[in-house]
């Protein structure tokens, strides 16, 4: 199985403090490597701007990629542009393009995407939430655009809803938004009346919602939509901060729950999708949880 990504993506630094500090990749990368020694490593390329333009404008794309930096420069309370974000943002919205590439070709059926930052509270228009561009939404985007599929699913188990893909893709039937996440949290967005042109389902989860419910919604209702939506690819935003040691939310899952998931969802793209998945890493604040849960995400994935 491949992976995808980049040392770049470690020197996206917000500063001292911040949750979504470097160390994060670098748990991911080690446990990884550690845990199965026979995975296909590959360097992430650049996006070009033709490719973010399919999921963002050209006001954050200068933002982020054209301003002169000499420190750090805060975008929102919780989002930092530092001088070595733009390159990091660029290799990560350029992993999930050259997995989408490497899925649809035939070369590889499943790959996870290591990278950083996280993308799914980006919105069109503006970074925020930790994240500059929608990495997923650019992959999802280039699905439809280049490679002509009509329906993406799009799935996302972060703890935090991920705004800022469906509003990219609320008014675009040609992909499937789905997340499960805690309610009430930040972005206090992801209500279930919220349903785009029927192509966005969200269930939102009470604080303290442990497997068996995080299950049960999914087996009972998220799956079910997914299934028959019969997705020609499925992409997923792998945040691992629903883990019940994370600091930033309330939501009690553990290493299991990430591999029962993504089994799941291998098993509906085996069906829809000739096997064709790809992953990337969002969320997560616990390192240790956080190693652990990659481990066995990617696991499942390459049973």
């Amino acid at each position: 199985m491949r992976i995808y990504t980049h040392p770049a993506c470690t020197r996206h630094d917000p500063g001292p403090g911040h949750a979504e500090r470097p160390l994060r990749l670098v748990a991911v990368t080690e446990a990884l490597r550690e845990a199965y020694p026979s995975l296909d490593w590959h360097e992430a390329p650049g996006a070009s701007r033709g490719q973010l333009l399919r999921a963002h404008g050209d006001a954050l794309l200068a933002l982020i990629l054209d301003t002169q930096l000499d420190g750090p420069m805060s975008l929102d309370p919780d989002t930092v542009l530092a001088p070595g974000s733009a390159e990091a943002a660029l290799r990560a919205a350029g992993a999930g393009i050259a997995a989408v590439d490497t899925v649809i070709k035939g070369e590889e059926k499943r790959v996870f995407c290591a990278v950083r930052p996280p993308g799914h509270h980006a919105t069109g228009d503006a970074a925020m939430g930790f994240c500059l561009f929608n990495n997923i939404a650019v992959a999802a985007a280039h699905a439809c655009d280049k490679h002509n599929l009509a329906r993406v699913a799009v799935i996302d188990f972060d703890v935090h809803h991920g705004n800022g893909t469906q509003a990219i893709f609320d008014t675009d039937p040609r992909v499937m938004y789905v997340s499960s996440h805690q309610m009430p949290l930040y972005p206090d967005t992801g209500y279930a009346h919220e349903r785009g042109v029927g192509n966005i389902i969200n269930a939102p989860l009470p604080a303290g919602t442990g497997s068996e419910g995080f299950r049960k919604v999914w087996r009972e209702h998220l799956l079910p939509t997914v299934d028959s939506f019969r997705p020609q690819l499925v992409l997923i935003s792998a945040g691992f901060d629903a883990h019940r040691r994370d600091p930033l939310a309330q939501v009690e899952l553990d290493r299991e729950d990430f591999a029962w998931i993504t089994r799941e969802l291998v098993a509906i793209a085996e069906r829809h999708a000739l096997g064709r998945v790809v992953s990337m890493l969002e969320g997560g604040y616990d390192l240790a949880a956080l190693r652990e849960s990659a481990v066995a995400h990617v696991g499942a994935l390459m049973e």
